[in-house]
This record gives structure tokens, C-alpha cells and sequence, in this order.
């Protein structure tokens, strides 16, 4: 392990990211991204790193100035948070969880059979969040108190429109739904889109907020998890309005979803209009060649695939992230991360390594 792990110093710049989601150029050095870093690898960076702990235990004040002092410590402008309070009952399965960095409580996984929503009775009973009253402490923390150089980035929780769709229902319900009964499908896109839609309204409300960061897994390995056709029908409709009250706010709207979404990218950048697209996987597509077909229509985000990370060696990892630059950050539009996010079974080392590689990047 390289004795200097993280010692270029990297000071926070909002606006120099913000130039990079843009395309306004080439930026001055490389700014990173993630969609979220699991909490166990927060809680093993603080150990690690000996990061200072500030405010009242148990405290939101704590929680957040902790939230700073990683991203911070890390490279990252900005914190991502959005509303809280916001609970949407789901079927659920639990198995132990084998990672290094274990989750006590186990792995959860989304029972792909039936989902709480199979019939009309069912959409008449679920007990649907109110974003009327969700609560904005994060965001309202932000306003007060985020270091000046440092944004948010809206998310967390936010825009699961496909995925609410397929969780509500069951995976294998909906594939029948589409068939037997279209009008509930309808009927349950319509009532997530509307709910996110007003949760937009509700974060674009914070000057801190920058961007909006819509995460929502369309595709698995080989296509869409529904139809194309089905898919601009019950899912993009959604993302469309909440990437135009993004963009009548003056604020980029980021899409993470994974899979193989060849048959919509034309709808996601011309129809949708997302600035950013992330989620990458060298099985499907490595981000230097979708930075080749889209870069000049949308910015492309993170791309070092996670099972890479995972099975690699440090001087691997380094060329890789040294390659990926080269081909990547030319012209902007690009920002360095996971092909996904920081799970708690990427070996943390390997992690750090990417990290450390994208500060030593000269161009």
C-alpha cells in the first residue's frame, strides 16, 4: 500500500463540479462523485482516519458535521440529502450479510414475487408517503451551516419512479400486470410520479441544492427490466417532469440507473433531457466508450466498475483510473467514481486507491 494514501491536499469546489456537470470545459482538476458510500465504509474511514467527531451524540448536528468532515476528507464537493420521513412499506427478504465490512442487521433484498400492490384494493389501502409531511432537517442544516465552498446535490430517496413501479407490485406481478391490467400500472406510476414531483418542488426550495439526483435502476444486463415501449410509457413520463422543474430551477438533473438502457439512451437525453447519466458496468458498457457516444450531448459519471475493485490489485486499479481520465476528462463532462456506489464488500483499500490515483491525475 502506498505509504502517501491521500496526501494531495484537494480543497472542496462546488462551482468547478458544477462547471464539470455543465460541459463548461475542461476543469481545473478532477472532481469526484458517488451515489452514496454504504455506512459501514463511512464508519471505517472515520476509525481509520481518526476524523474529528463535533456536536451532541445522538444529534443531527453530530450526524452532519460528521457527513462533512468525510466527504471532506474524501474529495467531495458536496453532500447529497433531500427530505426524510418519507416510508414506503415493502416486501422484504433478509439473508446474512458476507462482507468484509458486515451489516449486522443483514442484507435486505425486495421480494421480486408479489409486492404489496396486486390489485385495486391493495393501491387503495397502501399507506402512501405525504411529502406534505416529510421533514427537511438536512436540508435546513445545509442552509445554516455547509462550508461555503461545498453544495448539495438533492437526492437520497428520490425519483425510485421504475423501481417503486416493480417494488409496489413484485417483479413478477408487474410482467403479468403489463398484460392483464395496464390501468393499475398506470395508476401506480402516476401516484409515484406525482409524490416525487412535489418532492422537487420541496428540495428545489434550498439555494444550497445545485443539482437534482434522480436514482432509479431501469435495466439489468441485457435490456430494460420492462419493454422499451412500456418503459417510456410508465417510467420516463416522470422523469421528464422532474428533470424540467429541475431545469426551470437552473439546476442539472443527474440520472443514476443501471442496466443495459441502449434502446432508451436517444429517450433519456433528447426526451427526458438528463444532464449526467451514472451507473456503469464493464459487462454492459465501460464509461469511456459511452463518454465516446454521449459526451457531447450529456456528462457521464463515475464508470470504475465495482467488480473490477473488487478483484484487482493496487497497480491495476491505478492504471485503470489513469485510463479512464485520459480518455474521459478532456473537454469536461466527467466526474471520477465507482461504476456504482461504495458497498461495504468493495475492499476499502481499493477504494482509497481509486481516490488517491484521481488526485495524482495531471492530464
Amino acid at each position: 500500500m502506498t505509504p502517501s494514501l491521500l496526501d494531495i491536499p484537494v480543497t472542496p469546489d462546488w462551482e468547478g463540479l458544477m462547471q464539470s456537470l455543465r460541459r463548461e470545459g475542461a476543469p481545473s482538476r478532477v472532481h469526484h462523485i458517488e451515489l452514496f458510500l454504504d455506512p459501514e465504509v463511512n464508519d471505517a474511514i472515520v476509525q481509520r482516519f481518526d476524523l474529528p467527531e463535533r456536536g451532541e451524540a445522538g444529534s443531527l448536528d453530530r450526524f452532519m458535521w460528521r457527513y462533512v468532515a468525510i466527504q471532506r476528507f474524501l474529495g467531495y464537493d458536496f453532500l447529497r440529502c433531500g427530505v426524510e420521513a418519507m416510508d414506503w412499506p415493502l416486501n422484504r427478504v433478509t439473508t446474512t450479510d458476507t462482507a468484509d465490512l458486515m451489516r449486522a442487521p443483514g442484507r435486505s433484498y425486495i421480494n421480486e414475487q408479489r409486492g404489496p400492490i396486486t390489485s385495486w384494493s391493495e393501491f387503495e389501502a397502501y399507506p402512501w408517503p405525504d411529502p406534505d409531511r416529510a421533514t427537511t432537517r438536512m436540508l435546513e442544516w445545509c442552509e445554516a451551516n455547509l462550508p461555503d465552498d461545498m453544495c448539495v446535490i438533492a437526492g437520497g430517496g428520490f425519483g425510485h419512479i421504475a423501481e417503486h413501479l416493480i417494488w409496489l407490485m413484485g417483479y413478477e406481478t408487474i410482467c403479468y400486470a403489463l398484460y392483464d391490467d395496464r390501468d393499475l400500472v398506470k395508476a401506480i406510476s402516476d401516484r409515484i410520479t406525482a409524490i416525487y414531483a412535489r418532492v422537487m418542488e420541496l428540495v428545489l426550495q434550498f439555494p444550497r441544492v445545485k443539482a437534482t439526483w434522480g436514482s432509479d435502476d431501469f435495466g439489468h444486463r441485457t435490456g430494460t427490466l420492462i419493454s422499451p415501449d412500456d418503459t417510456r410509457e410508465f417510467i420516463l413520463g416522470g422523469h421528464r417532469i422532474l428533470a424540467r422543474l429541475s431545469h426551470e430551477a437552473g439546476r442539472p438533473y443527474l440520472l443514476h440507473s443501471c442496466g443495459n438502457l441502449r434502446t432508451i439512451m436517444d429517450d433519456l437525453i433528447d426526451d427526458v433531457q438528463i444532464d449526467a447519466k451514472h451507473s456503469f458496468e464493464d459487462t454492459i458498457e465501460s464509461v469511456s466508450d459511452a463518454k465516446r457516444t454521449y459526451g457531447q450531448q450529456i456528462a457521464l459519471l463515475g464508470g470504475i466498475d465495482v467488480d473490477f475493485l473488487c478483484t484487482s490489485d493496487e497497480a491495476a486499479i491505478r492504471s485503470r483510473v489513469r485510463r479512464t481520465l485520459d480518455e474521459c476528462m478532456p473537454g469536461g463532462g466527467y466526474c471520477l467514481g465507482t461504476g456504482n456506489s461504495v458497498a461495504n464488500y468493495i475492499p476499502l483499500d481499493h477504494y482509497l486507491i481509486m481516490l488517491d490515483e484521481g488526485r495524482r491525475w495531471q492530464g
